[in-house]
């Protein structure tokens, strides 16, 4: 036996028989003899993790300088483990009772009383939707027929898809409350989630729910129904909390102090119920920089659901940043949220707080570039300019005043960009007016909401204080511009010394271009070289080199120039190119002789669907088909733009009469053929900053900065600092390949020399070291008046007095079938594009072999951009107009008098006022800064100059008093 035990092998037998035991007897106590009281614990008791709130990241200025931060707030706070059930109704009463008499905003119960009426508030959130749509919507009340409706008022196709039909309306900006899929009002499927999780039926009304609810929480007679309705307002909120009755239930945010006061005072009768304090974002300078900031908001579409609760567990609760540098750096500022871990038992109350806590982890804090000073300068001097335009008063300054000879009212919108012209650093970004980001910190009313929108929505340039001009807004830039035209020809060749003789106007046909000076006093500049000519700003000499031709002396100028070669320089400069930003930017691009003929091309396709009736043959009318085939004919000679005759020869071959045939004739060929490529015309408002150009302030700072650094194209930016790590984007300037550079120099001194004795001589006068540029951009069209069709009708006997108003209604209703029938043309040639599509990737499933997919993939794609096209242009129609009752009744009335044109029609209309910019750099001798001022309707470019002058003259004493000084480490 014990030489058995001896063994090696039966010793590992036994220990393993020995460890099996031991194991045998631990398993048997812990569930034999300890299990019913584990299983009870095990039932009754769950360790659960209370989130704490991480502070957001503060964003501070390039020296520390705090704009937008965190203050505390008092939140009211139900914790419902200290809540004795017994005193849940007097409590629930007594703390309503102080928020409402201090007029604090709580949680509600959906169920409201009014005048012993009990109505579900999400009934009335409908009803007031649909009053607010008019009286033959609220009649309908059911959701798909309002959807119908809808569709039918906005969308002139017939029988369109509904997710098509939502696509369409949400480019329109109509979001109806409506689901699509379940066709139901949103409100509506909010009432019966709310009454199925308490088992109600969801056609029970409002009294009877409310009075089950009131039985099934025991809320006894002795309670009127307003505080029975206060006892539930909390049950319900408890209610909604299903398992996690152990985190603190929220029942009012951002109370006021004395509120705060008030409830702890009150403790003793308000057991369970505490003031808490949460970080809540706060901007201590209003709207200063709000442009840049950008607003908090609730998650609220599909996107951000995605992307902050789905990717980054976030609750859907959370506010988040939805625009500006909250918006982009949202996920860094966020931080990470603590936890602490609590006990709770199986009714989800806590029972004990453990020592586990995990600390929140604050969000980074975010350091931009801009200087707190010099914004606040920028937005009062721009404001004030404004304000002084407006009435033709004067600009005060301690750098020098200046009058406002000329009024202009409707100078009420602007923007202002501050940009180092060493490393794109933006140190100051404005525009008017703006408003207060702190409106959004906790959730903005309706009523604010409205009070943010531009009183006239028809007019794009009214003022709008959601509208970020600096960033978002592109315009033509008049003569600023043309100093990309001076460097251009002479870097192509011209001697920037060569003089040339203002002729004053150059006549082309019936159109004239003539030079500002001729325009105003029928003179000229006389002889000007490049210098003279940016001093004095004179337009005959940009006909001049942009052309490469002396229109004067009627002989070339020997130089390699044109208007591809300007266009060239555009994009060198980084016009119609977004800026390197953080922030939304928006792009129109540099001009583009192909975009122009596409647009004509569109255009030629609207008006031939337009007159259609009355020049093609009746056979062709009866089949919508050959109609669009007939026009599609007439398209596709665009590309070889043949002559008028040969283009009435075709006609007459389709069967269309002589006379009419002639008459279409002259209206393919002058009005869009002959349009269709840049003409010499063209050339000569390019030249001077009109026509085709679109730039936005921002593009033009980072322009002026290339001039001024001597030929670098910088990375605009507006972050200094992340947390520790500084932000740079210095290895992305690029420089630009003139092909001799010192070139710029003749154009820098050209802009000096228009702030000494140019057109910018009479603002800076005394202020010496700034080299600038004026600018004037004319703003095409009419101020749109609220209501097209009743100025019509106000004006309609001065305009066609001899149509009567049921004749144009009459026209009116053919023209927009006819537009209707476009419309549908494109929107079934978009179907047959997607069914190809389909058909085609299902082959490639099929079809096996690399080069038979390759040359299907390449068609697919074909097809989806040629979709792409269709698509944008059916959105481009129903966002722009096209079917509006005024556009359609304008078109009347020229098609019933071919004598009236638009001119006429808006004769009684006011005029846009001219576009003023103004552009800087200083010093002159060492440029550090570039200065960007537009202003519209701000009448003359000098007018911005003032404000510009503000703004370099506070940066100059800022820089000589030592304040603007390099970022120390402020995380520390």
């Amino acid at each position: 036996m014990l030489d058995k035990l001896k063994d090696r092998n039966n010793q590992i037998i036994i220990s393993f028989i020995v460890i099996f035991f031991i194991i045998f007897v631990r398993l048997l106590n812990l569930t034999i003899v300890e299990g019913e009281n584990r299983r009870e614990r095990s039932e009754n008791i769950r360790i659960k993790d209370i989130s704490i709130v991480a502070p957001r990241g503060e964003i501070r200025d390039r020296n520390g300088v705090l704009i937008a931060g965190n203050i505390p707030s008092f939140t009211v706070q139900l914790v419902r483990s200290e809540l004795p059930i017994e005193d849940l109704h007097e409590v629930a009463i007594k703390v309503i009772d102080i928020l409402e008499e201090n007029n604090e905003k709580h949680i509600e119960f959906p169920i409201i009383i009014e005048n012993n009426n009990f109505v579900y508030s999400y009934d009335r959130e409908i009803e007031n939707w649909l009053l607010s749509l008019g009286e033959e919507y609220y009649n309908l009340k059911d959701a798909e027929a309002v959807f119908n409706k809808i569709v039918s008022d906005n969308l002139p196709i017939e029988n369109l898809d509904k997710l098509k039909a939502q696509e369409y309306l949400i480019a329109m900006g109509i979001t109806p409350p409506i689901s699509i899929s379940k066709m139901k009002f949103l409100p509506q499927m909010k009432k019966e989630d709310f009454l199925k999780s308490y088992g109600l039926d969801v056609n029970i009304d409002a009294k009877k729910a409310f009075e089950e609810l009131r039985e099934k929480y025991k809320i006894g007679d002795e309670y009127t129904d307003d505080d029975a309705r206060k006892i539930l307002t909390i049950r319900h909120a408890l209610t909604s909390q299903g398992y996690l009755k152990y985190k603190p239930l929220r029942i009012a945010s951002d109370i006021s102090e004395e509120t705060a006061i008030l409830i702890e005072e009150a403790g003793m009768d308000l057991p369970g119920i505490g003031v808490a304090i949460e970080p809540k974002r706060y901007y201590p300078n209003g709207e200063m920089a709000s442009h840049i900031l950008g607003f908090l908001g609730k998650i609220s579409n599909e996107s951000e659901i995605k992307k902050y609760v789905e990717e980054n567990e976030y609750s859907k609760s959370d506010i988040v940043g939805k625009t500006g540098i909250e918006g982009k750096y949202e996920l860094i500022l966020k931080g990470e949220n603590g936890a602490k871990s609590v006990e709770v038992n199986t009714y989800g109350r806590t029972v004990k707080e453990l020592e586990y806590e995990k600390k929140p982890k604050p969000g980074k804090n975010i350091y931009l570039t801009i200087d707190t000073k010099l914004q606040k300068v920028a937005e009062e001097a721009l404001k004030r300019g404004l304000e002084e335009i407006q009435k033709g008063g004067a600009f005060k300054s301690k750098w020098g005043d200046y009058d406002y000879k000329e009024s202009f009212p409707n100078a009420k919108t602007g923007a202002v960009v501050v940009t180092d012209v060493n490393t794109g650093e933006v140190l100051a970004l404005a525009s008017y007016p703006a408003y207060d980001p702190n409106l959004f910190s906790t959730g903005i009313s309706n009523e604010e909401w409205q009070n943010l929108q531009p009183e006239n929505k028809r007019d794009p340039i009214a003022p709008n204080p959601m509208l970020n001009i600096a960033t978002i807004t592109a315009v033509q830039p008049g003569s600023i511009f043309k100093m990309i035209t001076g460097l251009a020809a002479i870097d192509q060749g011209l001697d920037p010394n060569r003089k040339l003789y203002d002729g004053g106007v150059i006549r082309r046909g019936s159109e004239t271009f003539g030079c500002w000076i001729w325009n105003q006093y029928k003179t000229s500049h006389g002889y000007v070289d490049l210098i003279k000519a940016l001093e004095e700003s004179c337009n005959y000499y940009m006909y001049d080199i942009v052309n490469g031709y002396d229109y004067y002396k009627d002989e070339p100028l020997g130089i390699d120039m044109n208007v591809d070669k300007l266009i060239e320089y555009i994009k060198m400069f980084g016009l119609g190119k977004t800026t390197g930003l953080e922030i939304s930017e928006f792009v129109a691009g540099a001009p583009d002789p192909d975009k122009k003929s596409r647009n004509m091309l569109l255009y030629l396709e609207r008006r031939l669907y337009e007159i259609s009736e009355d020049y093609l043959p009746a056979n062709i009318l009866e089949d919508e088909d050959e109609i669009k085939n007939c026009i599609d004919e007439i398209l596709s000679w665009a590309k070889d733009n043949p002559s008028r005759g040969t283009i009435l020869s075709r006609l007459k071959e389709m069967g269309i009469e002589e006379s009419k045939a002639n008459d279409l004739a002259d209206i393919i060929k002058f009005d869009y053929f002959i349009q269709m490529n840049f003409k010499e015309g063209d050339a000569f408002n390019l030249a001077i900053g009109q026509g085709a150009h679109a730039y936005t302030p921002v593009q033009m700072a980072r322009y002026i900065s290339a001039i001024a650094n001597d030929g670098y194209l910088n990375e605009l930016t507006l972050i200094k600092r992340i947390g520790n790590e500084e932000q740079s984007k210095a290895d992305k300037k690029q420089k630009i390949p003139l092909n001799n550079n010192d070139n710029l120099k003749y154009i820098r001194e050209g802009m000096r020399r228009v702030n000494e004795t140019g057109t910018g001589r009479s603002a800076f006068s005394g202020f010496e070291g700034v080299a600038g540029k004026t600018g004037t951009a004319e703003r095409d069209g009419k101020i749109p008046p609220l209501d097209e069709v009743e100025y019509i009708k106000k004006h309609l006997k001065y305009i066609a007095p001899n149509i009567s108003l049921d004749k144009i209604m009459e026209e009116s209703n053919k023209i927009f079938n006819q537009r209707k029938k476009e419309l549908e043309s494109l929107q079934k040639e978009l179907e047959e594009l997607q069914q190809k599509i389909e058909e085609l990737e299902q082959e490639n499933e099929k079809v096996s072999g690399k080069e038979a997919n390759e040359n299907r993939d390449d068609e697919i794609e074909n097809l989806k951009s040629k979709k792409n096209r269709v698509n944008n242009e059916i959105i481009g129609k129903l966002t722009r107009g096209y079917f509006e009752e005024g556009s359609v009744m304008r078109e009347a009335i020229k098609r019933l008098d071919k004598r009236v044109t638009d001119e006429m029609i808006d004769q009684f209309k006011s005029d846009y006022d001219n576009f003023a910019w103004f552009t800087s750099f200083s010093p002159y001798e060492k440029p550090e800064i570039a200065v960007v001022v537009l202003l519209f309707q701000g009448g003359h470019g000098g007018y911005g100059a003032p404000i510009a002058k503000e703004i370099i003259g506070t940066y100059q004493e800022s820089k000589n008093g030592a304040t603007m000084k390099n970022n120390q480490n402020l995380d520390e």
